[in-house]
C-alpha cells in the first residue's frame, strides 16, 4: 500500500501542477493570484508524500517494487537503504521533482518582493516545468512499480555508492540544480508581465545565491568523495559527468554578479534575463547527460533511450520557449544607467564574459565527442589536457581580476588603484621567481595558479580596509571569505599539480619504499570482512620526522552485486595528504600505488570557504530585507 500511496500522490501533485498552470494563464486576474499560492504548497506536500513513501519501501526493503529489487538488498546497512533511494535513475529524479516542487511551494509563499501579477506568471513557469518532469515519472521512469510475484532477495546498490557522502552529495547537488529552476521561472515571469527591474533582481537574488551555494558545496563534497573513494589519486578527471555539475556552477555565478548590477544599478537587464535562461538550461543539459544513458558512469543511471529522448524534448520545450520569449522581449527591456568601462559594473561585464567563454570551453569540450560519435560512430576522447590548456588561462584571468574589481566603484572610478593592487603583484611577482628558483620543471599553469592564489589571500581582505568593521555589510564580509576560499583554492591545486610524487611499486611484507618525505613498510598484508563485503588489507607503516602512522587501504569484493573496488587509505599531515591504494597480487608481491600530494586538502578548505562565504551573505540579504521590511511597515 505504501507504494501504491506514493504513486497516487504523484499523480495528485500532477493534476495540480496542471491546474496551476492553467490559472497562470490567466495570470492577470486576482482569483488567479488567491489560488496559486495554496496549489503551489499543497503540491509540494503531495511530491514530499510519494518521495516518503519511496524512503519508506527501500528502508522495509520492499522488494515487490521493481526499484527496490533492482538497487537494494535486505543485507546492506540501512544508510545506504535510505541514501539508495536516489541512488538509481527514478529516484533522482524523483528527488529533483521533489526539489523542484518544494522550491515553487517556497516561491509561492515566502515572496513579497513583486506584485501578484509577476508572481503568478512565474508559478506558472514553475508548474509547467514541474508538469514534463512528473510526466517523465509517471510515464516513463515509475518508480512504484510492481513485480508479481516479488524476489526472494534484491540485486543491491552499486558498491561505489555504498558510501556516506552519497546520503548527502547528491541532494545537495539537486538543491542547486533544481533552485535555479526559480530564477529561471522569475525571469520568464517578469519578461512575460514586462517587469524586468530591480526589485525583480531583489527578489531573484537570494534564489540564485542559495543554489550557488548548495551547488559549491555540492561540487566540492562530490570532488572530494571521487577522490578518496575511486582510488585514482586525482580530485578532477574532467569527466562529463563532472562537467554537468561544473557548468550550472559557472552560469550560476556569472548570474549572480549580473543580477547584483541589476538590483544595485538597474543595469545588464537583458543579460540578466539570459544567464537566468542559461543557468537552469545547464542543470537540463546535466540531467539529460547523466540520465540519458549516452555516458557510462557511476553517476549515470539510465540504460534506455527512450527515457534520454524524453528528457531531451523537454530541454529542448523549456530551453526554447524561453529563448524564444527572450527574443520577442528583448528589445522591449529598458537597459540601467551608463556606466564607464573603469567601475564595479565594468569588472562584473569582464567577469561575466570569462565565466560564459568558460562556460563555452566546457560546454564544447563535453558534447563534442558525444556529437561526433552520433553523426560518425567514431569515438572522440576530449580530455584534461584540452580544458587545462583552454580553460585554465581563462581562470587565471579570472583570479587576476579578484585583485581590483572588488576595490572599484560602481559607474565610474577615477581612484588611482595602483597603490592597492600593487603590493598583490608584488606578491605574486615574487612566488613566481621563488617558484622559477627551487622548482624550475613547474608548469607555467601552476607556477601561475600558486602566484595568484598567494597574493589572492591579502587582496581578498583589501575591500575591508577604510570601513568600520562593525558596520561593514555582512554581504561585503561574504564577498572577502568566498575570494579568499578562490585564492586559497588555486594554492591547493597548483601545489596538487606541481609537488605531487607517485610511486607504483610491487611489494612483499617487509619492503620497504621512499615517497617524497615519508618512507612507508608494507607489514603485512590480512583478509578482512565487512557487513556486505570481504577484502584484502594491507598494513602500512608510514614514517616522517621520527613519527609513525599506520594505514590499511583495502581492495574490497561485494557479493550483492558483485563487485571489485579499492579502499584508499589516507593520511592527513598539516602540509598535505599521504594516500595510498592496493592492487592485485603479483607473483612477486603486492601492487601498491603510493602518493604525497603536498597541501592538497587547501582545495577543498578553498572550496567550503567560498560556500561559506555565499551563506554569510545570504544570511546578509535576507537580514538586511527584513530589517527593510518591517522599517517600511513602520
Amino acid at each position: 500500500m505504501i507504494a501504491e500511496l506514493g504513486l497516487a500522490a504523484l499523480w495528485l501533485a500532477a493534476a495540480l501542477a496542471l491546474l496551476q498552470l492553467l490559472l497562470a494563464l490567466g495570470f492577470a486576474k486576482a482569483d488567479g493570484a488567491k489560488a496559486a499560492r495554496p496549489l503551489a504548497l499543497l503540491q509540494a506536500i503531495l511530491t514530499l508524500l510519494a518521495f516518503g513513501s519511496l524512503i519508506a519501501v527501500f528502508l522495509r526493503t520492499d522488494l515487490s517494487v521493481a526499484l527496490v529489487f533492482e538497487n537494494s538488498h535486505s543485507a546492506k546497512p540501512w544508510l545506504y537503504k535510505f541514501a539508495g533511494t536516489w541512488g538509481n535513475h527514478e529516484g533522482s529524479m524523483l528527488l529533483w521533482v521533489a526539489v523542484l516542487s518544494v522550491s515553487g511551494a517556497a516561491l509561492a509563499v515566502l515572496e513579497k518582493r513583486i506584485n501578484e501579477k509577476m508572481l503568478v506568471a512565474s508559478l506558472g513557469a514553475q508548474a509547467a516545468l514541474g508538469l514534463g518532469f512528473y510526466a517523465f515519472l509517471l510515464f516513463a521512469s515509475n518508480p512504484f512499480a510492481r513485480l508479481n510475484p516479488a524476489p526472494l532477495e534484491g540485486r543491491g546498490l552499486n558498491p561505489l555508492l555504498q558510501d556516506p557522502g552519497l546520503a548527502f552529495h547528491p541532494p545537495t547537488l539537486y538543491l542547486g540544480y533544481v533552485g535555479l529552476s526559480v530564477a529561471f521561472s522569475l525571469a520568464v515571469g517578469a519578461m512575460l508581465t514586462r517587469q524586468v527591474d530591480a526589485p525583480l533582481a531583489r527578489a531573484m537574488r537570494p534564489w540564485v545565491l542559495a543554489s550557488w551555494i548548495f551547488l559549491t558545496l555540492g561540487i566540492t563534497a562530490g570532488s572530494y568523495w571521487a577522490y578518496y573513494e575511486l582510488g585514482w589519486g586525482g580530485w578532477w578527471f574532467w569527466d562529463p559527468v563532472e562537467n554537468a555539475s561544473l557548468m550550472p556552477w559557472l552560469a550560476a555565478t556569472a548570474l549572480l554578479h549580473s543580477v547584483n548590477v541589476l538590483a544595485a544599478r538597474g543595469g545588464l537587464r537583458s543579460w540578466t534575463m539570459m544567464l537566468a535562461v542559461v543557468a537552469f538550461s545547464m542543470s537540463m543539459v546535466g540531467t539529460f547527460l547523466v540520465r540519458s544513458g549516452i555516458l557510462t558512469s557511476v553517476h549515470a543511471f539510465a540504460v534506455d533511450p527512450q527515457r534520454g529522448t524524453f528528457i531531451l524534448a523537454l530541454l529542448a520545450i523549456y530551453v526554447g520557449a524561453a529563448l524564444i520569449l527572450f527574443a520577442a522581449r528583448a528589445a522591449t527591456i529598458r537597459e540601467g544607467a551608463p556606466f564607464k568601462p573603469v567601475s564595479r559594473e565594468g569588472a562584473l561585464v569582464v567577469n561575466n564574459l570569462l565565466l560564459s567563454v568558460i562556460l563555452g570551453v566546457v560546454f564544447v569540450g563535453t558534447l563534442y565527442p558525444i556529437i561526433a560519435e552520433a553523426l560518425s560512430g567514431e569515438k572522440i576522447s576530449v580530455g584534461p589536457p584540452y580544458f587545462n590548456a583552454v580553460a585554465g588561462p581563462l581562470a587565471l584571468i579570472l583570479g587576476a581580476l579578484l585583485f581590483v574589481g572588488p576595490l572599484l566603484r560602481w559607474r565610474s572610478d577615477r581612484r588611482p588603484l595602483a597603490k592597492w593592487v600593487l603590493p598583490s603583484a608584488l606578491i605574486a611577482l615574487v612566488v613566481v621567481g621563488i617558484s622559477f628558483a627551487f622548482a624550475p620543471e613547474m608548469s607555467l599553469l601552476a607556477r601561475f595558479g600558486l602566484a595568484f592564489g598567494t597574493a589572492l589571500l591579502p587582496a581578498s581582505i583589501l575591500p575591508l580596509f577604510g570601513r568600520s568593521l562593525k558596520r561593514t555589510p555582512l554581504a561585503v564580509w561574504g564577498m572577502v571569505v568566498a575570494h579568499l576560499g578562490v585564492g586559497v583554492a588555486l594554492i591547493g591545486m597548483a601545489s596538487d599539480s606541481a609537488f605531487t610524487q607517485e610511486k607504483l611499486t610491487v611489494a612483499r611484507p617487509g619492503d620497504k619504499m621512499q615517497v617524497g618525505p615519508w618512507l612507508i613498510e608494507l607489514a603485512g598484508i590480512a583478509p578482512v570482512a565487512g557487513p556486505n563485503w570481504t577484502a584484502i588489507e594491507a598494513h602500512l607503516r608510514a614514517s616522517r620526522g621520527g613519527g609513525t602512522e599506520t594505514l590499511r587501504p583495502q581492495a574490497r569484493t561485494f557479493t550483492s552485486p558483485f563487485t571489485e573496488t579499492s579502499e584508499t587509505a589516507i593520511h592527513t599531515a598539516w602540509n598535505g595528504q599521504f594516500y595510498a591504494v592496493i592492487g592485485r597480487q603479483r607473483d612477486e608481491g603486492w601492487q601498491l600505488r603510493l602518493w604525497w600530494k603536498p597541501f592538497v586538502t587547501l582545495i577543498w578548505l578553498g572550496g567550503v570557504l567560498i560556500g561559506i562565504g555565499g551563506l554569510i551573505a545570504l544570511v546578509g540579504r535576507l537580514w538586511r530585507e527584513r530589517r527593510w521590511g518591517r522599517q517600511v511597515a513602520e
